[in-house]
C-alpha cells in the first residue's frame, strides 16, 4: 500500500470490525495527517518539530494514539445505534462471512418475533461487538541512521526503524507490529526491551508479533531468533515474491504452491521449535508461562499477493490450510477504505495488464511495482528533460549508498545522480550507447519518500493537486478491477455473496505468478554475464524450481474449480512457459 494509502485506513473502516496496517515509515507524513484529523474531530494538537530529540517515535506514537482515539470514538456511537433499521450497526455485521458466529447470531436475531428475546440477544449481541485492530507495519530494512546536530552519528536506538518501533511500543495500542522486507537482527533484539510483546498473567499478548516471510526456511530462522529471546511469532504472513504491490522481493523461481505446501506439511514443526526456546527464556527470567492450549501458542499462516477471487481465496484456505487471507490492491479502488487521490484513482480503474509492471524506480535497488503515467512519472521525466535529475532528498528514509559519500545517501537524490552520470560519462570502457542507457537507469529513481504520501495529502484537501508526484504501488491484479467500488461490493466479492467483480477472463493468481518469474528469469539471463559461473548457476537453480512449481501447478488445474476459479487458465499458462523456459535455456545456459 506505500506509505500514504492506507495510512488512515483505520478511522475510515475499524469502527465497522475490518482489521488494516498502517505504515509508518514516514513519520512527517503521520504528524501532518495527525493535524488534519485533531481538527476533524476536535482532538487538542501539540506539533512534534523535526527537531525534538525523539521526534519521530513521538510522532508515531502520538499519531497511533490519535487513531485509536477516533476509532473509538466511532465504534461507540455505532454501539448505540438501533439495530434492524438499516443503520451502520446492521452494516457492520452484514459485512462480517455468514461463518462468523456474530453473524450467525445477527441472522438469528432477525427471525425473532418476541420483542424481550429480541432486546435480551441484542444487547448480548452487542457487548461481543469489537472494533477492527489497527495493526502497523515497519520495513525492517528501511533503518538509516541518523547524526545529531554535531554530524555524528547516533546511538543505534535512534536508527529509524529502532524509533518507529519505539513509536509503536509507547503507544497504548493493542494489535499487531507487522515486520517486512527482510531480517534486521538489531531491531529484532530491540523488541525484548517492550514488555507488551511477552504474555501477561493472563496469557495474553498485547502486540503481537507478525512475520512478512518468502519461504518456510526465513520463518524458521527468524522464528528461532525471536523465541530465543521469549518472544512469539503470532503470525508468519506469505507473500507472493512478484505477483504482490509495492517492492518485490523475488525468489529463486519458489512459486506461491511450492511455498504454501511445504508450510502446510510443517506447520507443526514450527511451534515445536520455537516453544521449548520460549518456555526456557520465561524460566530464565523468572517468570511464569501460562498453561495454554496448542492454538493459542501455534503461529498462524496467512498469504496474500495477487488474490483476486473468491474461489481461489477458498483454494488456499481449503487445499493448503491456510489460516487467512490478505487483499490489498483491489482496496485502492475503495475511497471507502483507503486515500488515493481522485486522480490515481482513475490511472488505477483504467489500467490494463500492461500498464502495470515491475519498474527500477526503488533507491533500494529492489524492483518496484509500479503503474505507467503515474504524477510521480510525470514529474520524475519532468527534471530528466529540464536536466536536473534527482531530488533534493527532503526526508531521507532511503539513503543507503556509500559510493561516493562517507554518509550514506539516497540514489534518488540530486546529490548522488549527478556524481554517478559524472563517472559514467568518463568511462572509456563504454560506448556512447551504453553510456546513454546506464545514465537512464540511474535517473529513473524517483523519491518515494515523498511521493508514495503525496497522494493521501491530496485526497485529504492538506495538498493542492497541481502538486502531482503520486507515486502507488499496486500489484498487477489491480488490472482486472476496473472502477472505484464500495466497500460492501469488495466485501461481498471476496466472500463469494455476488457475482465477481472481475471477468472469467482473469488468469488464475498462480498463472500471472508464473509469467512474472518467467519475466523476470528472461530479464536476469540478459544480464549474466556467460563468464559468471555463480550466476548462470543461479539461472539453472530457478529455472529447476520453476519446474517444480509448474508440475504443481498442473496438479492443481486437474483438480474441481472452486467457482469463479479460473484453473483453464492455469493448465495453460503452465505449457506456454515451459515452452519459453525450453527456448531460454537452450544457449549456453543450459
Amino acid at each position: 500500500m506505500g506509505t500514504g494509502h492506507s495510512i488512515d485506513s483505520p478511522v475510515r473502516v475499524a469502527h465497522l470490525g475490518i482489521n488494516s496496517v498502517i505504515s509508518v515509515v514516514d513519520d512527517l507524513l503521520c504528524e501532518k495527517i495527525r493535524k488534519y484529523y485533531c481538527g476533524e474531530f476536535n482532538i487538542p494538537y501539540q506539533n512534534i518539530p523535526r527537531s525534538s530529540k525523539d521526534g519521530r517515535a513521538d510522532r508515531i506514537a502520538a499519531y497511533l494514539e490519535t487513531v485509536q482515539q477516533i476509532v473509538h470514538t466511532k465504534f461507540e456511537e455505532l454501539k448505540n445505534l438501533p439495530l434492524f433499521a438499516d443503520s451502520e450497526k446492521d452494516r457492520y455485521f452484514r459485512l462480517l462471512p455468514s461463518s462468523n458466529s456474530l453473524r450467525k447470531t445477527y441472522d438469528y436475531i432477525a427471525t425473532l418475533s418476541d420483542p424481550d428475546e429480541r432486546r435480551r440477544l441484542t444487547d448480548d449481541l452487542t457487548e461481543r461487538m469489537t472494533p477492527g485492530f489497527i495493526d502497523v507495519n515497519i520495513m525492517a530494512k528501511v533503518d538509516a541512521l541518523g547524526t545529531a546536530g554535531d554530524g555524528k552519528p547516533l546511538s543505534s536506538e535512534y536508527s529509524d526503524a529502532s524509533a518507529a518501533l519505539r513509536g509503536y511500543a509507547n503507544s497504548s495500542l493493542s494489535s499487531s507490529l507487522v515486520l517486512s522486507a527482510g531480517f534486521n537482527p538489531r531491531l529484532y533484539s530491540y523488541l525484548s526491551e517492550f514488555g507488551d510483546f511477552y504474555r501477561d498473567k493472563a496469557g495474553e499478548i498485547r502486540k503481537k508479533i507478525v512475520l512478512k516471510v518468502s519461504d518456510f526456511r526465513s520463518a524458521l530462522i527468524q522464528g528461532k531468533f525471536l523465541a530465543k529471546k521469549g518472544l512469539e511469532v503470532a503470525e508468519f504472513r506469505i507473500e507472493s515474491g512478484l505477483n504482490c504491490g509495492g517492492h518485490a522481493f523475488a525468489s529463486d523461481g519458489h512459486l506461491m504452491p511450492v511455498l504454501l505446501r511445504e508450510f502446510r506439511e510443517k506447520k507443526n514443526e514450527l511451534v515445536e521449535t520455537f516453544q521449548p526456546m520460549v518456555q526456557s527464556f520465561y524460566e530464565s527470567m523468572g517468570w511464569d508461562y501460562p498453561d495454554l492450549e496448542i492454538d493459542d501458542i501455534t503461529p498462524k499462516i496467512t498469504v496474500q499477493g495477487g488474490i483476486g477471487t473468491y474461489g481461489e481465496m477458498q483454494r488456499l484456505m481449503n487445499d493448503f490450510g491456510m489460516d487467512g487471507t490478505g487483499w490489498g490492491s483491489p482496496f485502492l479502488l475503495v475511497p471507502e477504505a483507503t486515500c488515493v487521490d481522485d486522480v490515481t484513482t482513475k490511472l488505477l480503474a483504467n489500467a490494463g495488464e500492461k500498464d502495470l509492471y515491475l519498474s527500477n524506480v526503488s533507491p533500494l535497488g529492489v524492483p518496484f511495482n509500479n503503474i505507467r503515467g503515474s504524477g510521480s512519472e510525470i514529474y520524475t521525466k519532468k527534471l530528466v528533460d529540464a536536466g536536473k535529475p534527482g531530488s533534493k532528498c527532503p526526508k531521507g528514509f532511503l539513503v543507503s549508498n556509500t559510493e561516493f559519500t562517507e554518509n550514506p545517501i539516497c540514489t534518488a537524490s540530486a546529490q548522488y545522480q549527478l556524481l554517478k552520470i559524472n563517472q559514467i560519462k568518463e568511462r572509456a570502457d563504454l560506448s556512447e550507447n551504453e553510456k546513454d542507457r546506464q545514465a537512464s537507469r540511474v535517473m529513473e529513481k524517483t523519491c518515494l519518500c515523498t511521493n508514495l504520501g503525496t497522494g493521501s495529502l491530496i485526497r485529504l484537501g492538506i495538498m493542492k493537486p497541481s502538486y502531482g508526484r503520486q507515486e502507488i504501488c499496486p500489484g498487477p491484479n489491480v488490472a482486472w478491477f476496473n472502477r472505484e467500488y464500495l466497500l460492501d461490493e469488495m466485501v461481498d466479492h471476496i466472500y463469494g455473496r455476488t457475482e465477481s467483480l472481475v471477468s472469467a477472463e482473469r488468469p488464475h493468481m498462480f498463472a500471472k505468478e508464473l509469467c512474472m518469474y518467467v519475466d523476470y528469469l528472461t530479464e536476469l539471463t540478459e544480464q549474466t554475464d556467460p563468464e559468471d559461473k555463480s550466476g548462470l548457476n543461479r539461472l539453472k537453480k530457478m529455472r529447476k524450481n520453476l519446474h517444480e512449481g509448474m508440475d504443481l501447478c498442473l496438479e492443481i488445474a486437474d483438480s474441481a474449480a472452486y467457482p469463479d476459479e479460473n484453473l483453464g487458465s492455469l493448465r495453460s499458462t503452465v505449457l506456454e512457459q515451459r515452452k519459453r523456459l525450453d527456448m531460454l535455456f537452450k544457449a549456453d545456459v543450459a
